[in-house]
């Protein structure tokens, strides 16, 4: 495990686990700035380019974040009956739900954060607008962990929109998409644990898995 920074763009995408314990460090306006532009590389709809990136760090914009995440952990706590761990518990979820609360509680002080936003387009559906905004969004976590960076993506703005808006002044012609903390580590980036190829990919045919090794067919 590493929380150096790679030039490995595979090393990258492997090792680019959810991070939501930080050290008390500030992430710099130009490391950020070096993440935004890797956003900028990523393809949209015709080359349209309809994102903006809001970087949070004035006091309203931090109060929104507060606010936000108060919001969502209550939620949280409602929909997957999550409770705080005894002090005692160390094991594995333990310890999981203690760093979700964690950044939850201290939302005002996250070392840094970035709201994602893409031009409404009212003739298009949802999900083709998110497919103009989404992987410039990957492309800021991935660059983030080359540097190394940890991030962790959250949904705090879904249920304080106006808050966000009114601290951000966002336009209504923008919406919100979605929202990243940022910053240096406290611990390591570690290999990440995904369902493998062949249960989640298809060769031709749905009910024909994927395997390493397959050729096309002949046509």
């Amino acid at each position: 495990m590493t929380s150096t920074p790679t030039d490995d763009i595979w090393e990258a995408m492997s090792t680019a686990r959810t991070i939501r314990r930080f050290r008390d460090e500030p992430v710099g306006p130009d490391v950020l700035a070096r993440c935004i532009q890797a956003a900028t590389w990523a393809p949209s709809g015709g080359n349209q380019q309809p994102w903006h990136f809001v970087v949070m760090t004035s006091p309203e914009a931090r109060e929104a974040l507060a606010i936000g995440a108060a919001r969502a952990l209550e939620t949280i706590e409602r929909v997957y009956r999550l409770q705080r761990p005894e002090p005692d518990d160390d094991t594995p979820r333990a310890r999981n739900s203690r760093a979700m609360f964690a950044l939850h509680d201290g939302a005002a002080s996250v070392p840094a954060a970035v709201l994602f936003c893409v031009r409404d387009q009212p003739s298009t559906p949802s999900l083709t607008l998110g497919a103009s905004i989404f992987p410039a969004m990957q492309n800021f976590l991935l660059a983030a962990r080359a540097l190394g960076l940890g991030t962790c993506v959250t949904g705090w703005h879904v249920g304080s929109e106006p808050e966000f808006r009114d601290a951000l002044a966002i336009p209504e012609a923008w919406r919100l998409a979605g929202l990243a903390i940022v910053g240096w580590p406290q611990g390591h980036h570690g290999s990440l644990r995904r369902r493998p190829v062949h249960e989640v990919a298809s060769l031709d045919r749905w009910d024909t898995p994927l395997r390493e090794g397959d050729q096309p067919a002949e046509a």
